[in-house]
């Protein structure tokens, strides 16, 4: 069986894309999914007088370590003013410093949820752009628009969107 890491980008209690990466997660037929939440991975803000003060944060290296030991990352991006949220590119840095190659070649369904009718694309066209530098291995991406009239009670209600959902996760399952 195959062992998968699932997060938002997001530290946010209610985040949207917590509770897409879930039920995207719940997709998965034949793999264990560790679903991972990102306050349980602080972090100080990075600098590189912090970074050579004090060297790298615990668990910036728990996280990567978790990376490292799956076999595929499901991620889905909270959008901040068109960009990551703060404390995901704050532990991206981190990471980043660590080890650049961060995302070891892994499969990964790369994720966006938004409230608005553009579902993320800024920050997913960031990321499809940014993270094969750090070797991840981008095998589908998902965008999702006007989340509180597209998901509810756990699931997405909206049957094209659910359909192209289906469909990527089903790539990135033959990709793992």
């Amino acid at each position: 069986m195959k062992n998968i890491i699932a997060f938002a980008g997001s530290n946010s209690r209610s985040s949207i894309n917590k509770q897409l990466v879930t039920y995207a997660s719940s997709l998965l037929d034949n793999a264990k999914v560790d679903l991972l939440d990102l306050n349980d991975f602080e972090v100080p803000l990075f600098g590189v007088d912090l970074e050579a003060e004090m060297g790298h944060p615990e668990n910036a290296k728990l996280l990567l370590n978790q990376i490292k030991q799956a076999d595929g990352v499901l991620l889905s991006l909270a959008e901040h003013n068109g960009a990551y949220t703060a404390v995901f590119k704050n532990m991206l840095d981190w990471m980043s410093r660590i080890e650049s190659k961060n995302f070891y070649g892994k499969p990964m369904l790369l994720m966006a949820a938004s409230p608005g009718g553009r579902g993320g694309k800024s920050v997913l066209a960031m990321a499809n752009d940014r993270f094969p530098r750090h070797n991840a291995n981008i095998v589908a991406d998902f965008s999702f628009p006007s989340f509180g009239s597209n998901f509810s009670e756990g699931q997405i209600v909206n049957e094209e969107l659910k359909e192209e959902l289906i469909s990527k996760v089903e790539l990135f399952e033959n990709a793992i």
